[in-house]
Formats: C-alpha cells, structure tokens, sequence
C-alpha cells in the first residue's frame, strides 16, 4: 500500500530524505518546517532548504513557530497520516502530536544511539575522536532521543572528514534507508530495539569551544577544529586577526618533532605552516585550510605568504 506520509524537517541535512521518500512512491501529504527566518549580509528572510524543495514539488507546506499549540496538532490529527518522517526538524514535539499519525512518529538521528544524544551529534562524534558513528531511524518518544531503534546504518569516521563532509555522508546514507522503514511498516514487519550502553549528549555548539587552545596535544586539536569545520570554525589571533582553522593534520606521528618551543609556535618549514601543540609544545598540527576575518578560506600558504615575519612566530 501507498503510505500517507508527513514529514517534518529544516536544514539541508533533511532534503535528500524527503526526495527518497518521495521517489520511493508515497504521499507525502504535508511538510513541516521552520518559518523563514533572516539570513545573509542583507538580513532577508529567507526559506529553509526543506520548505524551497517542498515548493518546487509542490508540496503543502506549514511552518509553525511552535508546535505545542492546539490548533497546530488539531490539524496534524486532521490529516489522518500513517506515519510522520521527522529529520532534523528542530522543535520538540509533544506527546499528542507523537501519537497523532497511525504509527506515530519516527526520527532520523546522525548517531548510533545511546552515542551522541542531542543537538550536535555529527560535531561532537569528530571531536570526541570517535572512528565509527552512523545514522538510525528511532521511534519518537518522551525524552531526548530516548525511543526504540527501528533501522541502523554504520560508517567509518575518516581521518579527513569535517563536520560539513561527515553531515553529508549521513544525509545520504539516513536518506537511503527511510524506503526501508516504510516499506516494513507497509508489510506491518517493523520491529524495534531498546537502546543500550550509557548514553553520552551532543550538547550545542558553545561560542566559547571555538577558540584553540594550543595547550592541546595536537591529535585533540586536529579532531576539535574538524568537528568545528566550517561553522562555527575553530580560531585563534595572528597580528590582532581573527583567523578560523578549516582543515589541519596531525603529523606528530611522522616523527615530527618540533623541538623546545611554547604552545601556539608557527613555524615555516619547506613551504609546510605547522604549529607547536601541548604543553610543552611537543606535537605538531600542520594547518591546511585557512580564512582570515572579512576575507574568503585559502590556503594556509597563501595566507602567510602576506607576512614577512621570520621562521619562527606565534598564535595567541
């Protein structure tokens, strides 16, 4: 049978689950999402990437600014949904709205749970250091990603991803498994899993976490700025500039040794920008990717080549 089908979702993370619903051949018979809010340097208001999609599909779109009001459920109920597909939608729903659909609400988390509960799960994965993470689909409940899991996929975390290029591998591969959780509750074959193991939170992203600290050895620091990459962006202070780390590499384990210098020690070395991490500044992060304030991301070559410092100098 076709299934009727909700989905509630915001970011661009969302969009290729919504066209594999679609694509799988069910109805989709409303979009949630947020309300358009001001984005850019001219502050308009501007559409999430879930609703402009939904409109070049010509989907009935809603964008409630809460969804904790009666007549905003009364017509949820209304629609007499077989299931609603919640990704990254943004708002915490109440009980009735999770009862509202026949087989209620299902969420597409970018973790393996109990792992990562939370706002920041892509984030925290990578600065954690995590090497595996993956995406679910759980049944909504009560609590902060607390309900039973339905579908699981796994992937590795690589030694070159950044949040931006982990979110997309994950939009992808949640995208692709939502045909599967339909197609189950079609054949009324789906079952679930309670979680297990202690649950860590992916708490949001803190303003304050971005600055670098150079005190940490550089295997932490190379996850901390990946995970931070490209927003907020992980930064420090070079000659009164605000300048954010897109992309680094760890090379401590090549047999690098920098010597006796302090933390935050950027040296030139055969045409490579690398700084001096730890406490005593004895690992070594090789900077790759670089955006000064006011000016677009370049290479960390190119950005010091607008210096004539000597070898030796420093962040702060």
């Amino acid at each position: 049978m076709t299934l009727n089908v909700v989905f509630m979702g915001t970011p661009e993370f969302a969009v290729p689950s919504l066209a594999e619903i679609i694509a799988s051949g069910h109805n989709v018979v409303r979009v949630y999402t947020q309300p358009p809010r001001r984005a850019g340097r001219g502050k308009h208001l501007t559409k999430s990437p879930v609703h402009q999609f939904a409109k070049v599909m010509g989907l009935p779109v809603e964008t409630p600014e809460s969804f904790r009001k009666s007549k905003i459920i009364d017509g949820l109920e209304s629609l007499n949904a077989d299931v609603a597909c919640v990704v990254a939608y943004g708002q915490i729903l109440p009980q009735r709205a999770l009862d509202a659909p026949t087989y209620g609400c299902l969420n597409l988390h970018g973790s393996l749970l109990p792992r990562w509960r939370g706002a920041a799960p892509v984030q925290r994965a990578i600065m954690a250091g995590d090497t595996q993470t993956g995406v679910q689909i759980m049944q909504m409940a009560k609590g902060l990603d607390t309900g039973d899991i339905l579908l699981s996929e796994a992937t590795d975390i690589r030694a070159s991803d950044t949040a931006e290029t982990l979110s997309q591998r994950l939009s992808q591969l949640g995208a692709q498994i939502w045909p599967r959780a339909l197609g189950a509750i079609e054949r009324e074959a789906l079952t679930s899993t309670p979680q297990t193991g202690e649950p860590t939170y992916a708490h949001k992203i803190d303003k304050a976490e971005a600055r670098i600290d150079w005190s940490r050895p550089a295997q932490e620091l190379d996850c901390h700025i990946r995970g931070l990459s490209p927003f907020p962006g992980a930064w420090t202070e070079y000659d009164e500039t605000r300048v954010k780390i897109l992309m680094c590499e760890n090379i401590s384990e090549r047999g690098n040794k920098p010597g006796d210098y302090h933390p935050g020690t950027l040296l030139r070395r055969e045409e490579q920008v690398e700084v001096c991490c730890g406490a005593g500044g004895e690992t070594l992060l090789r900077l790759l990717r670089v955006q000064p304030a006011g000016k677009a991301a370049m290479s960390a070559q190119d950005f010091m080549r607008g210096y004539k410092h000597d070898a030796i100098i420093g962040f702060d």
